[in-house]
């Protein structure tokens, strides 16, 4: 399955400046194992070593929260939209 990806500007270097950016899987974590295996320099801001999703980044798919779904077993379906975005702290 082919999903259009968003990135935020944080993670645009790593994919030449582009926003968006095409990945294939079944699932997020096959979509984001896809997209680190095209793009290495994004592996530890998006996953931690471990294979799981930072907790400072959330990932959506079709504007759903994976963290609300099934984290990164969320399904998806060819033509979906995943957009990756950074939490945002401080004070």
């Amino acid at each position: 399955m082919s999903v259009e990806v968003r990135l935020p500007n944080v993670l645009r270097p790593a994919a030449g400046g582009v926003s968006t950016v095409s990945a294939n899987g079944s699932t997020i974590g096959e979509v984001l194992r896809d997209l680190i295996d095209t793009y290495p320099s994004m592996a530890g801001q998006v996953l931690t070593e471990e294979g799981t999703l930072h907790k400072f980044v959330n990932v959506y798919v079709n504007d759903d929260d994976v963290r609300y779904l099934d984290q990164l077993d969320t399904k998806v379906s060819n033509g979906d939209e995943v957009s990756i975005l950074p939490a945002v702290a401080g004070g």
